[in-house]
């Protein structure tokens, strides 16, 4: 048996999560460098190392595999979110976090996220996957800072919830589209603060937006005073592994 043989027989050993996991790695990368058109999973078995009947009994379609990938990424995005926003205070700054998250997402990983956005939204089964279903809880996080606010009595009570969420996120995917399309750049932390003082205010009740307002200079102050000092805050530490 030659050498090439024998290690394709040892990876066809690997246990299904391994397996499972190497396709998706390698597939993400193909897709992201490709793009989804022009990704082949015979390409992708290929750089695997085992036949494409292979890549089929764990995905049964190019498509499947695609969404496969896109959940991985998703459930990339929650793993820390919980546990990053428990060290957020305060309405402002927590609204402020999960604006900045998505953006840095965006920045982060555009290739990902134009495959979100131009492979799987527009297909007619996108209301029916996975992928809408997690997306839904990816929105929905940023909706229960905006519905504490209203428990606080810093917003108005009857606030269109779904506007607010299309306002958010159309308006970091508007602001970052050149970008994704690989003209240009942009800052998740100056467009963070610039959403999120535009809908604090759009949204606080009489009196509420001056507090928010010096909540937010102080939190800005202190992120220079760190920077001056050659300091770098957790965001700014996690933001390069952020990456849709």
């Amino acid at each position: 048996m030659s050498p090439r043989a024998s290690r394709g027989r040892r990876r066809e050993r690997l246990p299904r999560a391994e397996r499972v996991a190497e396709i998706m790695r390698v597939a993400r990368e193909v897709f992201c460098d490709k793009g989804y058109a022009q990704a082949s999973t015979a390409q992708i078995a290929a750089q695997v190392g085992v036949v494409e009947g292979t890549l089929y009994r764990y995905f049964p379609s190019k498509r499947q595999l695609l969404v496969g990938v896109i959940e991985a990424f998703y459930e990339s995005i929650f793993a820390d979110y919980e546990q990053q926003l428990q060290g957020v205070r305060g309405t402002w700054n927590r609204l402020r976090f999960l604006i900045w998250k998505h953006l840095s997402v965006l920045h982060g990983d555009p290739a990902m996220c134009r495959l979100i956005i131009h492979e799987l939204r527009p297909s007619p089964q996108y209301r029916q996957s996975s992928v809408y279903k997690l997306n839904q809880l990816y929105t929905q996080r940023t909706l229960a800072i905006v519905k504490e606010g209203i428990a606080r009595g810093e917003f108005e009570a009857q606030v269109p919830l779904r506007i607010v969420r299309d306002m958010i996120f159309g308006c970091a995917e508007h602001h970052s589209w050149a970008y994704l399309r690989g003209e240009g750049r942009f800052s998740p932390d100056e467009a963070a603060d610039a959403i999120t003082n535009l809908i604090y205010r759009g949204l606080a009740r009489a009196g509420a937006d001056k507090a928010a307002t010096v909540a937010g200079s102080v939190q800005r102050l202190e992120r220079a005073v760190q920077r001056l000092e050659g300091l770098r805050t957790p965001g700014r530490q996690r933001r390069g592994a952020a990456k849709c």
